[in-house]
């Protein structure tokens, strides 16, 4: 007997995590040349709080919509066009941002967006290396163009994306890293990660610790997601010629810089500035997601790349893992487990 219903996490309408319900829907029923999984892992980004809160967000949230975007699990069953994936392929994958999300048990998803699940990685693990770990990747590479002895600064280093871009510079061959943390438990899992020194950002100008541990010079790298004072020190923190690239809204602030108002010394200093967003791969330039996995799974079943998992809790827990993230009270990457209530 096929299955009908399933529970997933959907908004109604937008505000605080408590607009987050957890109900019986239909499973999704899948085009010919789509694959439906069981879903595992449902990975959280800050993107699905944006979507959640009517924030910033460049794809439009049609109402009722099941949020979330990574999904990590089994395929159940393939359309009649899907060549290459069979029903109990290990599978994970990124869904496209105006399709219905993966807070769910079940996903139906095209078969060119789902990538084959490599044995010995987890599927709570495996949602670390898309959304968090894509990002951090193609954001050294691409996005500051990291070179070798490069020095960088990396901040909210203990979360998902900083835990991974952190040792993600080591291993492109940056010669400093320094990680910026809000607590002393995350400072020290980030020194844990190989970063050669970690600073408070909580803390005012702390950009004149970053000059301290750089010799006065600053890094040639920073990657940040957020705007207001916290882009105004990271841009205090650059060396010359230095670059930094904003990924995101995480502190709820957009990416607006003044120069004349605090970094009028930076202005001499032929800086780079990037605005990164991952989405432009999935549009633009789909084939390096699929060898950027590929060499992060290979990072990872070497032991080079650690996956750092956060909280894993049932869909019925949405809210809480939200307001989670939101608090910055987790470190690394925090999933739903569609299965465990």
């Amino acid at each position: 007997m096929p299955i009908e219903t399933m529970k997933a996490v959907r908004i109604s309408r937008q505000g605080s995590p408590d607009v987050l319900s957890c109900e019986d829907l239909p499973v999704p029923a899948i085009r010919a040349n789509e694959v439906l999984i069981r879903n595992e892992a449902a990975g959280i980004n800050f993107a699905d709080t944006e979507r959640r809160r009517g924030g910033y967000y460049p794809v439009a949230t049609p109402l009722p919509y099941v949020l979330g975007g990574e999904f990590s699990g089994v395929v159940v069953a393939v359309g009649g066009e899907v060549t290459g994936l069979h029903a109990g392929d290990r599978v994970f994958g990124i869904t496209h941002p105006a399709r219905s999300g993966c807070y769910a048990q079940y996903v139906a998803a095209p078969a060119g967006e789902v990538f084959p699940l490599p044995p010995g990685i987890g599927f709570a693990e495996a949602t670390a290396l898309l959304v968090q770990g894509l990002t951090a990747y193609l954001m050294l590479r691409d996005g500051v163009r990291l070179t070798k002895n490069d020095s960088v600064l990396v901040l909210a280093a203990a979360g998902g994306v900083g835990s991974l871009v952190v040792q993600l510079a080591r291993i492109m061959g940056a010669g400093q890293v320094v990680g910026a943390a809000s607590t002393p438990e995350k400072r020290q899992l980030v020194l844990g990660l190989g970063a050669d020194s970690v600073i408070d950002y909580t803390q005012p100008r702390w950009h004149n610790e970053v000059l301290r541990t750089t010799g006065d010079r600053g890094v040639d790298a920073v990657l940040l997601s957020g705007g207001g004072e916290m882009l105004s020190e990271a841009a205090a923190s650059l060396a010359p010629f230095g670059r930094l690239a904003v990924y995101g809204t995480a502190n709820g602030e957009m990416p607006v810089i003044d120069f004349m108002n605090g970094l009028p010394n930076q202005v001499l200093m032929n800086l780079s500035f990037t605005l990164f967003a991952l989405q432009f791969y999935f549009v633009h330039a789909r084939s390096e997601l699929a060898s950027a996995l590929e060499e992060l799974v290979g990072f990872v079943r070497e032991g080079r790349l650690r996956l750092v998992l956060g909280p894993q809790l049932p869909l019925s827990a949405a809210a809480e893992a939200h307001r989670l993230l939101e608090g910055r009270q987790s470190t690394g990457k925090m999933v739903l487990l569609p299965w465990a209530d």
